[in-house]
């Protein structure tokens, strides 16, 4: 799980929860710009720590097929 405090900065540039030298922080970043460059949303909800979280990911309906 994910404290509120830690959500508010999840899509933050370089936030991350990792000690010094074991990550860079961009992921979610990234994930956040891609999915805004697309018109979407991403919603995060978790019960706090331990207890899960859950990442929702909506994107709009643009008749994009893909086989």
């Amino acid at each position: 799980g994910i404290s509120k405090e830690t959500i508010k900065k999840l899509f933050q540039p370089f936030f991350t929860t990792k000690p010094a030298g074991k990550g860079t922080g961009m992921g979610l970043a990234i994930a956040a710009k891609i999915v805004d460059e697309m018109h979407g949303q991403i919603d995060v909800s978790s019960e706090g720590f331990g207890q899960g979280a859950r990442f929702k990911i909506s994107l709009p309906n643009v008749g994009l097929v893909v086989v």
